[in-house]
């Protein structure tokens, strides 16, 4: 059985080659992932062991940050004091305080250098020689005074500064400007991945970076000393809310933390190389039970002269397991380049990653074998039990094994309560239930794909009217093995219906933002730093300074527990708030925002049965005593404006440092090109200063969502790429399954061309179909995502983006069309009397 099995595959090549393509693409998918996963966690863990090659035990606060971006927190306590203590203690070779925060570098362009997730700043602190070993000079020297900088190797070669020059830079919204002192290396993993870092001396680090204490005391061991016997010692000088964590811990946490942001990573990934080949399953049964089809007479003489039913299916299953070994291979090597092929589409798009050899681990292998060949064994299992299932004599009476409607009856009764619980599990309140009920919905309609295609065929007879004959045969030859029509346009349906739900989500979501963005804001502009960091209270001076400003207001942000839960309190300007927010208010208005009083969202108002009048305890983080404070009013919060608001007379006090998260500006004119020109000379042309007016916000976040989609798109290309392969491969295996009758219509007028045609159409039917039924479906799961959505998000509505499904239509069409090329061609070019002599 095996030497027939083998036969089989070799003389069915080219019939094999579209499931081996489709198999092959998607192991290339999961290996290409795996691969590409674990180079890059390789590489950040070996560039990030050696920034702890100074540590070897490391001094942090515990319970309370020290990142100086205003936010309210309990003071820190990692002084100069336990600095020098920890120093001097037995076993300590050396001590060295590090500070870092947001420190925005201006290229020679005025550009923001670096993104604003990787733009850091630090302080120099040397040690007994006048060094610091965090980093390593390859010019110039180390900063040592405030109007000195100096900047990583990867930032100088990107942005031409050398040693002498004078660069912009800024913390917290001023601009300040100093010469380059020096140029270092680092192994400092933002750097690495695309970031840039300065350095700064030890006190102008603290004065630009607005901190109070040290974010950590890193204390190195002297020789002949243990990380465990040193941190038993600084254990003993710990302030209170403090901890000793030993270098090795700290790597291993990094590392811990780089696995986990790489496995997220690759779930993420996986999950649609899953999807590709999920859609790759429909074209090997298809395949398969062709293939099982066309030989139905060789099975049947197997099974007379001896053969038993599970040596039959056996037969199959080491067919499909070949078939399957080839495809998992090729896409082995295939996945290799798909990861040298994403790393490089990161580093073009700005996200350098660190050097590193190619990572092909054993796992990887062994799961891309396993995966093509149990996938094609898995999906070929039905046809071969199926061809085992028939009788021989009745084999040997025909031809091809005609499917019984029974079979029909029962999978459309299946899948009909397969729709039902997904329908059912869709309309349940908990989230997790409806993701569920969404994937049990798709499988439900793809088992019913056959029931539905009869009605979708029947109502294209109008379109092809206009064709004749071959519009007449197309329809006729598409609805003729529902079954195989079904599974071929199964696969395109899947895609389609992912894509046209999350196109649905994203357009609604964008336009919900639009909304909220419309009637919340009154302010004509948003000020604030990238990446979200704290602005210094001069921004809102020079601002008010303007002659076009008529109000502004600062945001700032403490934190705390009112009423029992933890939250954060917006401190605004309660004389001129009112002009640069509009509040849909329950009861109180906005002019109560004054003194003592609060401003409270609709949801902990009705949380904590609060009402305007009633006086609420706030706890601040600063440790200070409870404060009693009245509630003004009641509002309708949303994901721009919600929470508790108060008088910065109440936030200030409780906050470390007074700094803004953004300033409100409205502008007597409104906005313009030459109002936002005025506010970016006011504040020095600074590149990390955002501003923003609210068609800007709505768009910052409809990009994003825009940006989200467009890489879904990618990675659903691959399943809708394997559908087209699904298209070509049923089309080819039916024009070799008809020639008969193909030679038949030659032999009584029907020319090439027309031949062609008839193909083609039967193609567009086949993927129309597909599309269609994805389409809605996509529509439907749309809708209610949507209905959880609108829960949180009360701008939300959903709205049908007809452009791209008319967009969407067209590509199926287009499929259509160029999978029927060869399948075409080769039907057209047959013999019509050899085509009639076959059988």
């Amino acid at each position: 059985m095996f030497r027939t099995a083998l036969r089989n595959v070799l003389a069915h090549k080219a019939r094999l080659l579209m499931t081996v393509l489709a198999v092959m693409l998607g192991v290339a998918f999961v290996s290409g992932t795996l691969v590409f996963t674990d180079t890059f966690g390789n590489a950040y863990k070996n560039k990030s062991a050696k920034s702890f090659d100074h540590v070897s035990v490391a001094i942090q606060p515990d319970g309370g940050s020290s990142s100086g971006d205003g936010d309210a927190k309990r003071p820190g306590r990692l002084t100069d004091g336990l600095l020098k203590k920890a120093g001097s203690l037995p076993g300590a070779d050396s001590a060295i305080g590090s500070v870092s925060g947001f420190t925005a570098l201006a290229d020679k362009d005025g550009k923001l250098v670096g993104g604003e997730w990787g733009t850091t700043g630090a302080n120099y602190y040397p040690g007994k020689d006048g060094k610091d070993p965090r980093y390593d000079f390859t010019k110039g020297a180390a900063p040592k005074s405030a109007g000195d900088i100096a900047i990583d190797s990867r930032t100088a070669e990107r942005t031409g500064f050398t040693v002498g020059e004078t660069v912009r830079y800024s913390t917290d919204g001023p601009v300040r400007e100093a010469k380059v002192s020096g140029v270092f290396d680092t192994d400092e993993g933002s750097v690495v991945a695309g970031g840039s870092l300065v350095v700064l001396d030890n006190a102008t680090a603290f004065k630009a970076l607005n901190k109070t204490a040290y974010d950590e005391i890193d204390v190195k061991a002297a020789a002949g000393t243990s990380e465990a016997a040193l941190k038993s010692s600084v254990e003993k000088i710990l302030p209170k809310d403090t901890d000793a964590v030993t270098g090795g811990q700290l790597s291993d946490d990094q590392d811990a933390m780089i696995e986990q942001q790489t496995r997220s990573m690759s779930q993420v990934l996986l999950i649609f190389a899953g999807i590709a080949l999920f859609v790759g399953i429909f074209i090997i049964a298809n395949t398969f039970t062709m293939l099982v089809a066309q030989r139905t007479k060789e099975l049947a003489l197997m099974r007379a002269v001896g053969a038993s039913r599970r040596q039959v299916t056996r037969s199959v299953l080491i067919e499909a397991g070949l078939v399957g070994l080839v495809a998992a291979v090729t896409g082995f090597a295939l996945g290799i380049g798909v990861a040298v092929g994403l790393e490089s589409l990161m580093n073009s798009a700005g996200a350098s990653l660190p050097d590193g050899p190619l990572v092909v681990a054993p796992t990887t292998i062994v799961v891309a074998l396993l995966i093509g060949v149990v996938v094609t064994m898995l999906a070929a299992w039905l046809p071969g039990r199926r061809a085992a299932r028939i009788p021989p004599v009745a084999a040997m009476n025909s031809v091809h094994a005609t499917p019984t409607m029974r079979g029909l009856v029962v999978r459309n009764t299946i899948g009909s309560l397969i729709v039902a619980l997904g329908v059912l599990m869709l309309f349940m309140e908990d989230n997790y239930v409806k993701s569920g009920g969404a994937a049990v919905v798709l499988i439900g309609v793809i088992v019913l794909t056959p029931l539905l295609s009869r009605p979708f065929i029947a109502a294209s007879a109008p379109l092809l009217k206009p064709f004749g004959v071959t519009g007449k045969l197309s329809r006729l030859n598409s609805v003729r093995n529902p079954r195989r029509t079904a599974s071929t346009a199964a696969a395109l349906m899947i895609g389609l219906t992912l894509i046209t739900a999350m196109t649905v989500v994203a357009t609604s979501m964008g336009t919900a933002i639009n909304k909220m963005a419309a009637g919340s804001l009154k302010a004509d502009y948003s000020v604030s730093m990238a990446n979200f960091q704290p602005l210094t209270p001069e921004v809102r001076e020079k601002l008010d300074k303007l002659p076009g400003v008529e109000a502004s207001s600062p945001v700032r942000s403490a934190y705390g527990e009112a009423a029992g839960s933890y939250t954060t309190i917006s401190g605004v300007d309660p004389k001129t708030i009112d002009k640069l927010v509009g509040l849909d208010f329950d009861s109180g208005s906005i002019d109560a925002l004054r003194g003592d009083s609060v401003l409270i969202d609709r949801d902990m108002a009705k949380d904590k049965g609060l009402r305007t009048g009633d006086t609420v305890p706030v706890e601040f983080d600063d440790d200070s005593k409870t404060v009693k404070l009245k509630v003004g009013g009641v509002y309708e919060g949303n994901e721009m404006l919600s929470g508790v608001f108060a008088a910065t007379s109440v936030v200030d006090p409780h906050l470390d440092k007074v700094v803004d998260k953004q300033v409100l500006v409205k502008m007597k004119d409104g906005a313009s090109d030459k109002a936002e020109d005025s506010i970016v000379k006011a504040l020095g042309d600074n590149p990390a200063i955002t501003i923003q007016d609210k068609d800007a916000i709505s768009n910052q976040v409809a990009g994003a969502i825009n940006m989200m989609l467009n890489m879904l798109y990618g990675l659903l290309a691959m399943a809708i790429l394997i559908a087209v392969l699904g298209v070509i491969n049923t089309l080819a295996m039916s024009v070799f399954e008809r020639k008969h009758e193909i030679g038949m219509l030659r032999a009584i007028g029907l020319d090439r061309a027309n031949v062609k045609q008839m193909v083609r159409l039967e193609a567009v039917i086949i993927s129309l179909f597909g599309a269609v039924l994805g389409i809605v479906l996509g529509l439907f799961l749309g809708w209610i995502a949507g209905g959880t959505i609108s829960d949180t998000v009360s701008t939300y509505a959903m709205e049908v983006p007809v452009g791209r499904i008319a967009v969407f239509l067209g590509i199926a069409a287009l499929v259509g069309v160029l999978a029927a090329v060869w399948p075409a061609r080769s039907a057209a070019r047959l013999n019509p009397l050899q085509a009639i002599k076959s059988e």
